[in-house]
């Protein structure tokens, strides 16, 4: 039962840590008196994704990248076909053209850089592929153009943060930093555990790293952004709970992984193609939905097929091994 517990406890350390970060930090810009824009554009939108991130850096330097990998496509998989198929099951989401003519294509455009990237040969090790250190850079190159892109919408006002609010607390500076540090001790414990906890469970049923990372890591460091999402759309906030997502899955392919390849270069099996091709497809539909339905609106009977895409991805991924 060890791994079990140690699996449960990291994925609650990452949670709360990513939490405690967040609203530490936001608490001490507010004193400094940084805008909320800024805030919510680097310290919310980082924070979400503060999870996958230190799960991914512990993978690389445990040169687990089976985890790495899974972690990231299995959290991608989860945001669109499960998280924001619940939200939209809830209530149908209309979402703003600007999100669906350039932040969702911007997501697809990612999964298909990284597409491209995994499936250039290794002349070496052909039933190997990797992503090397220079595409990593590249990748993190395309993630500035984002955040860049982001900053220029908002400074036009076609991009409104007055959702994301700070609370007004006014405790101590010391109480502030305390809670910055809880964060940070709590993603870190959280990331190793939840790595160690992952591979002892694979190891033992015989299964693989990258199911156990596909799926209950998947959707462990996922949890920030299922909450968010749904209390967003629960809240009316409709374009907070949709960008949430999305932005979300930007970060983690162009960011997270970008940022771990850089650390150390990710070897990963050639299956792992498929996944990305179903990635592929999955966000491609979600445009679709948007766009050719009912236009910039994802309706409930959408989010339905969304959730029952999920299901299916998890019994293929189960079947596998």
């Amino acid at each position: 039962m060890l791994p079990y517990i140690i699996l449960i406890v990291g994925i609650f350390f990452l949670v709360k840590g990513a939490d405690y970060l967040v609203e530490g930090s936001s608490l001490l810009a507010e004193k400094f008196g940084i805008s909320k824009l800024v805030v919510g554009l680097t310290i919310v939108a980082f924070g979400t994704s503060m999870p996958e991130l230190v799960v991914n850096v512990v993978s690389a330097i445990k040169g687990t990248s089976d985890v790495a990998f899974g972690n990231i496509l299995g959290s991608n998989m989860a945001n669109t076909l499960l998280i924001l198929g619940i939200a939209a099951m809830i209530r149908s989401l209309k979402v703003k053209k600007s999100t669906t003519l350039r932040e969702i294509p911007y997501s697809f455009f990612a999964v298909l850089v990284l597409y491209v990237f995994a499936t250039l040969p290794n002349l070496a090790h052909p039933e190997t592929h990797y992503l090397y250190r220079f595409e990593g850079a590249i990748m993190l190159v395309l993630f500035g153009f984002f955040l860049f892109h982001v900053f220029r919408l908002a400074r036009d006002g076609r991009v409104n943060f007055k959702e994301i609010s700070l609370s007004k607390d006014q405790r101590p500076n010391i109480v502030i930093i305390l809670t910055i540090l809880v964060g940070l001790v709590g993603l870190y414990l959280g990331g190793t555990w939840t790595v160690d906890g992952a591979i002892s469970i694979a190891r033992s049923f015989g299964l693989s790293e990258f199911l156990i990372s596909a799926t209950v890591i998947a959707v462990g460091t996922s949890l920030p952004e299922l909450i968010t999402s749904v209390v967003a759309v629960r809240k009316g906030n409709v374009d907070l709970g949709v960008g949430n997502i999305v932005g979300s899955n930007i970060f983690n392919i162009l960011w997270v992984l970008g940022l771990t390849s850089v650390i150390r270069p990710i070897a990963f099996p050639a299956t792992v193609i498929i996944d990305l091709a179903i990635l592929l497809i999955v966000t491609f539909l979600l445009f679709a939905f948007i766009f050719f339905g009912k236009k910039h609106i994802l309706e409930r009977w959408q989010g339905f097929v969304c959730v029952l895409l999920y299901v299916a991805y998890l019994i293929f991924l189960i079947i596998r091994g």
